[in-house]
This record gives C-alpha cells, structure tokens and sequence, in this order.
C-alpha cells in the first residue's frame, strides 16, 4: 500500500506544474533587416522550427498562423496559435512580437529586436513561458536545448549568445 502512495505522490510532483522558463538569444545574420522581420513573423518563425517542423498543418492568415500537430499515433493532438506584432523603435530597429497559444491557452511570448549594424543583422531574441510546466516536461527540454543552436544555423543564422533559465 505505501508503494502506491508514494507512486501517486510521484505522478502528481512530475505533473504538477512547477517550471517556468525564459531567456535571451543573440543572433546575427548577412541578410537584411527586412528579409529577417518576414522570416520572423511568416509562417515559419525561426525561433519556432520545433513547432512548425513537426506540425501536420500550418495554416496562415494576416498576422496570424495555426500549427495543427498530432501526436502518440494520432490519438492525440494540439492546435498552436502564433499571432504577430511589428513596431519601429525610436532607434529605427524593428520589433516582432510573437504570443503564442496552444489549445487556446497561453504558451509563450518572444519578442524579438531586429537591428542593423555594420551591414550586418543582429536579431536579438527574449522569451518567456506564459504557463509553468511539470518536470515531466524537463526531458523534452533538453533536448530542445541540445538542438536549438543547430536549428537557427540551418536556417542561416550565426547564435553570438544564448541564456535559458528554469525557475519555479
């Protein structure tokens, strides 16, 4: 009996939504500034190659586009929502941003700094998860992490600086 009550006090620590992440990304590219803010606000933002990757639909609208992804044989799926803002700062740099929802609740926000210098873009990147997360999630973090450098090279970006934090 006591190893069901430790079992079930396991599931519900792995599930229960303790972890919240954010961080920043720097990026630099040759392509133009406004090349970039299209890429970021198209229908296949770079920061979100896991998303649109793997989706079995995208479907795009003005300022909006809908990733439909199914998963565990097709029992199960997910409609991810990404809509756009685009502004000029005082600075001339432009900024994106991305609020993205899934299955109508809030997932996570990216804004994202577009910025000439030298002839050269610089893309500056911060994120923040709009929900917490159960630490059943952490291995499906990691390997995000271990692969999202090569996902940003592959699309032609160079990752100057990256910084994850995990909080609670």
């Amino acid at each position: 009996m006591s190893a069901l009550v430790v079992g079930a006090i396991l599931v519900v620590i792995a599930r229960a939504p303790l972890i919240q992440s954010n961080g920043t990304t720097r990026l630099r590219t040759d392509d133009d500034s406004d090349v970039v803010v299209n890429a970021f606000t198209g229908p296949t933002p770079p920061v979100l190659a896991f998303q649109w990757g793997i989706a079995d639909e995208i479907t795009a609208g003005e300022n909006t586009v809908t990733y439909r992804i199914s998963y565990l044989f097709g029992l199960r799926s997910v409609e991810s929502i990404v809509r756009s803002q685009t502004e000029t700062t005082p600075s001339g740099a432009r900024r994106v941003e991305l609020d993205v929802t899934v299955n109508g609740q809030p997932w996570a926000t990216y804004t994202v700094t577009v910025s000439t210098d030298n002839d050269r873009t610089s893309i500056d990147i911060e994120y923040t998860s709009n929900r917490r997360f159960g630490l059943r999630r952490i291995p499906q973090q990691i390997v995000a992490e271990r692969y999202r450098n090569e996902a940003l090279t592959a699309q032609g970006y160079t990752v100057v600086e990256r910084d994850t934090n995990f909080g609670l």
